[in-house]
């Protein structure tokens, strides 16, 4: 089933060797796509993307995402190519903006769109052997850049994006575009309707950019502790700092609703006096804070999520399909924890054919 996806360590991993069993199950359950995100503690990209390519036959692998300013481009470009042979093409290098409270606590440049844009066309002509010289701005300043002449690689290129510009740039020049977690429907539309139409003005085929819709998956099946984390855990640490404004107005969401939230005392003490947060879906944080901010969080506000029994889920799954995306990443859960709807999924699959 190509059309679907998971990340394989959802949320914060302590033991990456979790994603063995995972990767082997997805490809036992027949999810399409293996999704990989990142975050500065146990899930750095290149290590695990090559373990999910040692492990796995069949299985597509994108970072989804990494930042391109955490590494030399001929880092990342050597990543890219070692995964592309490795897997036997399965692979695509994912990039995103990222969180700006983050960089600048780390000392790192903000991500720009036209930074974004640069690094694709860098990397492609990378990909295709060929050399860079004297390159200046707007990703900074390198004398030259070139892994192996002899390269002629084609090496996908995914794009997380949440704002107009960002969905824009996907659809002209990145071959994926994946959506955040916590979109409406009608957001979902809309943005495919940009990523398209974008792909169709730059002359490109727009069928031949994918679009993923990305629902935080929780079904019943799983313990009521375990679904309070992924679902209020998750779209708490999405709403924390500049983020979270960026998200409200994407959706035309209340920007009072997030103001009461930012002001909470219990969201505040997860932010530290140097300004560092601490995340919020964190293994550590208690159930009676969550419990605390779950009543913060208006209930359409969760409602984007696929919850409720697996064939509810699935329905749900469907339904984005339905409204346009190419493909939707079942966000937040495990292969072994999306096994009840992903049958339910493939008997509506089958019964749709």
């Amino acid at each position: 089933m190509p059309e679907t996806g998971f990340y394989t360590l959802a949320g914060q991993a302590e033991n990456p060797r979790d994603l063995i069993g995972e990767v082997r199950t997805a490809e036992e359950l027949g999810i399409g796509e293996c999704f990989i995100s990142e975050r500065f503690s146990t899930k750095e990209a290149a290590t695990i993307c090559g373990a999910v390519g040692a492990v796995s036959e069949k299985i597509r692998i994108t970072t989804g995402a990494t930042n391109h300013n955490i590494r030399h481009p001929i880092v990342t470009a050597s990543f890219a190519t070692t995964m592309h042979r490795l897997t036997g093409g399965r692979f695509a290098l994912g990039i995103g903006r990222g969180i700006a409270d983050y960089q600048r606590a780390f000392g790192m440049h903000s991500v720009t769109t036209a930074q974004m844009a640069e690094f694709a066309l860098v990397m492609r002509k990378l990909f295709r052997g060929l050399t860079v010289t004297d390159y200046a701005e707007p990703m900074g300043r390198f004398p030259a850049l070139r892994l192996d002449p002899n390269f002629d690689e084609d090496i996908k290129l995914a794009l997380v994006a949440i704002g107009p510009n960002s969905l824009e740039l996907g659809g002209r020049v990145f071959d994926k575009v994946i959506l955040h977690t916590a979109f409406t429907d009608e957001t979902l539309e809309h943005c495919v309707r940009i990523v398209k139409r974008a792909a169709e003005t730059a002359g490109r085929d727009p069928a031949e950019v994918e679009v993923w819709a990305c629902p935080a998956t929780i079904g019943d099946h799983l313990p009521e502790e375990l679904r309070l984390r992924k679902l209020v855990g998750r779209l708490a640490t999405y709403l924390q700092g500049s983020f979270g404004d960026l998200l409200v107005r994407t959706n035309n969401w209340d920007p009072r609703v997030i103001e009461r939230f930012n002001e909470d005392p219990v969201v505040q003490s997860f932010y530290s006096p140097t300004g560092v947060m601490r995340v919020i879906d964190s293994p550590t944080t208690s159930i009676e804070d969550l419990e605390h901010i779950a009543k913060l969080l208006p209930d359409e506000w969760l409602a984007a999520a696929a919850t409720g029994s697996a064939q509810e889920c699935a329905a749900t799954i469907k339904n984005k399909l339905d409204l346009g995306a190419d493909g939707v990443i079942m966000h937040g859960a495990s292969p072994a924890q999306l096994a009840p709807i992903i049958s339910a999924y493939r008997s509506i699959r089958k019964g749709a054919n």
